[in-house]
Protein backbone atom coordinates (compact mmCIF):
# COMPACT_ATOMS: atom_id res chain seq x y z
CA UNK A 1 0.00 0.00 0.00
CA UNK A 2 1.26 3.47 -0.89
CA UNK A 3 2.40 5.68 1.96
CA UNK A 4 0.61 8.97 2.56
CA UNK A 5 2.66 12.14 1.95
CA UNK A 6 2.22 13.19 5.59
CA UNK A 7 3.62 9.87 6.80
CA UNK A 8 6.60 10.19 4.49
CA UNK A 9 7.30 13.69 5.79
CA UNK A 10 7.06 12.57 9.38
CA UNK A 11 9.50 9.73 8.77
CA UNK A 12 12.03 11.93 6.99
CA UNK A 13 11.92 14.68 9.61
CA UNK A 14 12.13 12.23 12.51
CA UNK A 15 15.11 10.48 10.94
CA UNK A 16 17.09 13.70 10.48
CA UNK A 17 16.06 15.82 13.46
CA UNK A 18 17.84 15.64 16.79
CA UNK A 19 15.90 13.41 19.22
CA UNK A 20 14.92 16.25 21.53
CA UNK A 21 13.85 18.40 18.57
CA UNK A 22 11.66 15.61 17.22
CA UNK A 23 10.07 15.04 20.63
CA UNK A 24 9.23 18.75 20.82
CA UNK A 25 7.78 18.76 17.29
CA UNK A 26 5.75 15.58 17.79
CA UNK A 27 4.14 17.06 20.90
CA UNK A 28 3.26 20.24 18.98
CA UNK A 29 1.82 18.27 16.06
CA UNK A 30 -0.42 16.34 18.45
CA UNK A 31 -1.59 19.60 20.01
CA UNK A 32 -2.32 21.17 16.61
CA UNK A 33 -4.43 18.16 15.70
CA UNK A 34 -6.46 18.67 18.87
CA UNK A 35 -7.70 21.82 20.57
CA UNK A 36 -4.96 24.24 19.52
CA UNK A 37 -5.96 27.48 17.79
CA UNK A 38 -4.40 29.57 15.05
CA UNK A 39 -2.26 31.49 17.52
CA UNK A 40 -0.70 28.19 18.55
CA UNK A 41 -0.06 27.37 14.91
CA UNK A 42 1.73 30.69 14.36
CA UNK A 43 3.89 30.12 17.42
CA UNK A 44 4.88 26.61 16.32
CA UNK A 45 5.71 27.77 12.79
CA UNK A 46 7.88 30.54 14.20
CA UNK A 47 9.75 28.25 16.58
CA UNK A 48 10.43 25.41 14.15
CA UNK A 49 13.60 26.92 12.59
CA UNK A 50 15.05 27.45 16.07
CA UNK A 51 14.24 23.95 17.27
CA UNK A 52 15.17 22.11 14.09
CA UNK A 53 18.13 22.66 11.84
CA UNK A 54 17.77 24.59 8.58
CA UNK A 55 19.75 21.98 6.70
CA UNK A 56 18.57 20.48 3.43
CA UNK A 57 16.21 17.56 3.84
CA UNK A 58 18.32 14.47 3.20
CA UNK A 59 16.48 12.28 0.72
CA UNK A 60 17.58 9.18 -1.15
CA UNK A 61 16.35 8.03 -4.58
CA UNK A 62 13.96 5.60 -2.86
CA UNK A 63 12.48 8.50 -0.89
CA UNK A 64 11.84 10.47 -4.06
CA UNK A 65 10.26 7.41 -5.68
CA UNK A 66 8.00 7.01 -2.64
CA UNK A 67 7.00 10.67 -2.89
CA UNK A 68 6.09 10.24 -6.55
CA UNK A 69 4.05 7.15 -5.72
CA UNK A 70 2.27 8.94 -2.87
CA UNK A 71 1.29 11.97 -4.96
CA UNK A 72 1.81 12.07 -8.73
CA UNK A 73 4.39 14.71 -9.58
CA UNK A 74 5.40 15.49 -5.99
CA UNK A 75 9.17 15.93 -5.75
CA UNK A 76 10.49 17.18 -2.37
CA UNK A 77 14.10 17.38 -3.52
CA UNK A 78 15.49 20.72 -2.43
CA UNK A 79 13.23 20.96 0.64
CA UNK A 80 14.76 21.96 3.95
CA UNK A 81 14.29 20.18 7.26
CA UNK A 82 12.53 23.14 8.87
CA UNK A 83 10.42 23.64 5.74
CA UNK A 84 9.22 20.05 5.86
CA UNK A 85 8.39 20.46 9.56
CA UNK A 86 6.37 23.59 8.80
CA UNK A 87 4.34 21.72 6.19
CA UNK A 88 3.77 18.97 8.75
CA UNK A 89 2.42 21.56 11.18
CA UNK A 90 -0.01 22.87 8.57
CA UNK A 91 -1.16 19.37 7.71
CA UNK A 92 -1.72 18.59 11.39
CA UNK A 93 -3.66 21.77 12.16
CA UNK A 94 -7.43 21.52 12.45
CA UNK A 95 -9.34 24.79 12.64
CA UNK A 96 -12.99 24.47 13.54
CA UNK A 97 -15.23 26.36 11.13
CA UNK A 98 -12.55 28.33 9.26
CA UNK A 99 -11.58 27.30 5.70
CA UNK A 100 -7.97 26.29 5.29
CA UNK A 101 -7.57 28.89 2.53
CA UNK A 102 -8.20 31.70 5.02
CA UNK A 103 -5.55 30.38 7.38
CA UNK A 104 -3.14 30.03 4.47
CA UNK A 105 -3.86 33.58 3.27
CA UNK A 106 -3.12 35.04 6.68
CA UNK A 107 0.13 33.09 6.93
CA UNK A 108 1.18 34.22 3.46
CA UNK A 109 0.63 37.87 4.31
CA UNK A 110 3.01 37.80 7.27
CA UNK A 111 5.58 35.25 6.07
CA UNK A 112 9.20 35.98 5.25
CA UNK A 113 10.85 34.47 2.18
CA UNK A 114 11.86 31.22 3.85
CA UNK A 115 8.37 30.73 5.26
CA UNK A 116 6.79 31.48 1.87
CA UNK A 117 8.94 28.85 0.21
CA UNK A 118 7.78 26.23 2.70
CA UNK A 119 4.14 27.31 2.41
CA UNK A 120 4.10 27.08 -1.37
CA UNK A 121 6.04 23.84 -1.60
CA UNK A 122 3.30 22.22 0.48
CA UNK A 123 0.53 23.26 -1.93
CA UNK A 124 -0.09 19.79 -3.44
CA UNK A 125 -0.50 18.26 0.02
CA UNK A 126 -2.96 20.62 1.71
CA UNK A 127 -6.68 20.01 2.17
CA UNK A 128 -9.14 21.87 -0.09
CA UNK A 129 -6.28 22.63 -2.44
CA UNK A 130 -8.54 23.92 -5.24
CA UNK A 131 -9.45 26.82 -2.94
CA UNK A 132 -5.78 27.85 -2.87
CA UNK A 133 -5.44 28.74 -6.56
CA UNK A 134 -5.75 32.49 -5.97
CA UNK A 135 -3.20 32.32 -3.15
CA UNK A 136 -0.78 30.47 -5.39
CA UNK A 137 -1.39 33.12 -8.04
CA UNK A 138 -0.29 35.78 -5.57
CA UNK A 139 2.90 33.82 -5.05
CA UNK A 140 3.63 33.88 -8.77
CA UNK A 141 3.80 37.68 -8.57
CA UNK A 142 6.77 37.55 -6.22
CA UNK A 143 9.95 39.22 -7.44
CA UNK A 144 11.94 36.60 -5.53
CA UNK A 145 12.87 33.79 -7.88
CA UNK A 146 13.13 31.19 -5.10
CA UNK A 147 9.56 31.94 -4.02
CA UNK A 148 8.32 31.74 -7.61
CA UNK A 149 10.10 28.43 -8.12
CA UNK A 150 8.57 27.00 -4.94
CA UNK A 151 5.31 27.04 -6.89
CA UNK A 152 6.56 26.50 -10.43
CA UNK A 153 9.23 23.80 -9.93
CA UNK A 154 8.77 20.18 -8.85
CA UNK A 155 5.24 21.03 -7.76
CA UNK A 156 2.17 19.31 -9.26
CA UNK A 157 -0.23 21.91 -7.88
CA UNK A 158 -0.13 24.23 -10.93
CA UNK A 159 -0.63 21.30 -13.29
CA UNK A 160 -3.62 20.02 -11.36
CA UNK A 161 -5.31 23.27 -10.31
CA UNK A 162 -4.39 26.25 -12.52
CA UNK A 163 -6.61 27.24 -15.43
CA UNK A 164 -4.90 27.85 -18.78
CA UNK A 165 -4.62 31.60 -18.23
CA UNK A 166 -2.74 31.28 -14.94
CA UNK A 167 -0.70 28.33 -16.25
CA UNK A 168 0.42 30.27 -19.32
CA UNK A 169 1.28 33.29 -17.18
CA UNK A 170 3.47 31.10 -14.95
CA UNK A 171 5.39 29.61 -17.87
CA UNK A 172 5.94 33.02 -19.45
CA UNK A 173 7.14 34.52 -16.18
CA UNK A 174 9.60 31.66 -15.80
CA UNK A 175 11.31 32.97 -18.93
CA UNK A 176 11.28 36.55 -17.65
CA UNK A 177 12.95 35.65 -14.35
CA UNK A 178 15.49 33.28 -15.94
CA UNK A 179 13.94 30.15 -14.48
CA UNK A 180 14.20 26.78 -16.20
CA UNK A 181 11.10 25.23 -17.75
CA UNK A 182 11.99 21.54 -17.48
CA UNK A 183 11.28 21.32 -13.71
CA UNK A 184 7.71 22.53 -14.29
CA UNK A 185 5.53 19.48 -13.64
CA UNK A 186 3.14 18.81 -16.51
CA UNK A 187 4.82 21.19 -18.96
CA UNK A 188 4.05 18.93 -21.93
CA UNK A 189 0.73 17.71 -20.53
CA UNK A 190 -0.62 21.25 -20.15
CA UNK A 191 0.70 22.53 -23.49
CA UNK A 192 -1.88 24.59 -25.38
CA UNK A 193 -2.16 26.61 -28.55
CA UNK A 194 -2.42 29.96 -26.76
CA UNK A 195 0.80 29.29 -24.84
CA UNK A 196 2.53 28.39 -28.13
CA UNK A 197 1.44 31.75 -29.56
CA UNK A 198 2.67 33.59 -26.47
CA UNK A 199 6.05 31.87 -26.68
CA UNK A 200 6.42 32.78 -30.35
CA UNK A 201 5.56 36.41 -29.62
CA UNK A 202 8.18 36.43 -26.88
CA UNK A 203 10.77 35.01 -29.29
CA UNK A 204 9.95 37.75 -31.81
CA UNK A 205 10.48 40.39 -29.13
CA UNK A 206 13.86 38.90 -28.22
CA UNK A 207 14.94 38.73 -31.86
CA UNK A 208 13.84 42.32 -32.49
CA UNK A 209 15.96 43.45 -29.52
CA UNK A 210 18.97 41.45 -30.70
CA UNK A 211 18.73 39.19 -27.64
CA UNK A 212 19.16 35.38 -27.50
CA UNK A 213 16.09 33.17 -27.26
CA UNK A 214 15.97 30.59 -24.49
CA UNK A 215 15.91 27.24 -26.33
CA UNK A 216 13.42 25.71 -23.90
CA UNK A 217 10.82 28.15 -25.22
CA UNK A 218 10.38 26.04 -28.36
CA UNK A 219 9.24 23.07 -26.29
CA UNK A 220 5.89 24.83 -25.85
CA UNK A 221 5.69 25.56 -29.58
CA UNK A 222 6.61 22.26 -31.27
CA UNK A 223 3.33 20.32 -30.88
CA UNK A 224 1.41 23.32 -32.28
CA UNK A 225 3.78 24.22 -35.11
CA UNK A 226 1.49 23.27 -37.97
CA UNK A 227 1.26 26.47 -40.03
CA UNK A 228 3.73 28.39 -42.12
CA UNK A 229 4.42 31.15 -39.59
CA UNK A 230 5.22 28.80 -36.70
CA UNK A 231 7.40 26.61 -38.88
CA UNK A 232 9.17 29.70 -40.22
CA UNK A 233 10.02 30.67 -36.64
CA UNK A 234 11.48 27.23 -36.02
CA UNK A 235 13.44 27.39 -39.26
CA UNK A 236 14.92 30.71 -38.14
CA UNK A 237 15.88 29.24 -34.76
CA UNK A 238 17.40 26.25 -36.54
CA UNK A 239 19.79 28.67 -38.25
CA UNK A 240 20.70 30.34 -34.95
CA UNK A 241 23.36 29.70 -32.27
CA UNK A 242 24.04 26.04 -31.31
CA UNK A 243 21.78 25.86 -28.28
CA UNK A 244 18.90 27.55 -30.10
CA UNK A 245 19.38 25.08 -32.97
CA UNK A 246 19.00 22.20 -30.56
CA UNK A 247 15.79 23.61 -29.14
CA UNK A 248 14.37 24.17 -32.61
CA UNK A 249 15.29 20.61 -33.65
CA UNK A 250 13.53 19.11 -30.64
CA UNK A 251 10.45 21.23 -31.38
CA UNK A 252 10.43 20.17 -35.02
CA UNK A 253 10.59 16.53 -33.91
CA UNK A 254 7.44 17.15 -31.83
CA UNK A 255 5.53 18.87 -34.64
CA UNK A 256 2.87 16.83 -36.47
CA UNK A 257 3.44 18.76 -39.71
CA UNK A 258 5.16 16.93 -42.60
CA UNK A 259 7.06 20.14 -43.37
CA UNK A 260 8.67 19.88 -39.93
CA UNK A 261 10.22 16.57 -40.93
CA UNK A 262 11.72 18.18 -44.01
CA UNK A 263 13.19 21.02 -41.97
CA UNK A 264 14.64 18.61 -39.43
CA UNK A 265 16.31 16.63 -42.21
CA UNK A 266 18.34 19.78 -42.93
CA UNK A 267 20.11 19.25 -39.60
CA UNK A 268 21.09 15.55 -39.81
CA UNK A 269 23.45 15.79 -36.83
CA UNK A 270 20.66 17.00 -34.55
CA UNK A 271 18.16 14.58 -36.03
CA UNK A 272 20.53 11.70 -35.28
CA UNK A 273 21.14 12.95 -31.74
CA UNK A 274 17.40 13.07 -31.08
CA UNK A 275 16.91 9.58 -32.46
CA UNK A 276 19.72 8.27 -30.27
CA UNK A 277 18.29 9.94 -27.15
CA UNK A 278 21.36 12.13 -26.73
CA UNK A 279 19.46 15.36 -27.34
CA UNK A 280 16.57 15.79 -24.89
CA UNK A 281 14.74 18.68 -23.27
CA UNK A 282 15.94 17.81 -19.77
CA UNK A 283 19.56 18.09 -20.88
CA UNK A 284 19.00 21.16 -23.02
CA UNK A 285 17.42 23.01 -20.09
CA UNK A 286 20.75 22.94 -18.26
CA UNK A 287 22.42 24.97 -20.99
CA UNK A 288 22.29 28.72 -21.25
CA UNK A 289 22.01 30.62 -24.53
CA UNK A 290 24.81 32.99 -25.36
CA UNK A 291 24.23 36.53 -24.05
Amino acid sequence: MRARPVDLLRGWVQLQAAPEAWTWLEERLDALAGEAGERDLYIVLGLIPRRLAKDDLELQPDDLAAAQAASDGWNPSGWSLDGAARVLALLAFRSEGRPFAQTFKQLRRTADARELIALYRGLPLYPERESLEAEAGEGLRSNMRAVFEAIAHHNPFPRDVFDDHRWNHMVLKALFVGSRLDPIVGLDQRANAELARIMRDYAHERWAAGRPVTPELWRCVGPFAVDGEALADLARALDGPPVEREGAALALAASPAPEARRLLHQAPDLEAAIAAGDLRWDRLSLQEPAA
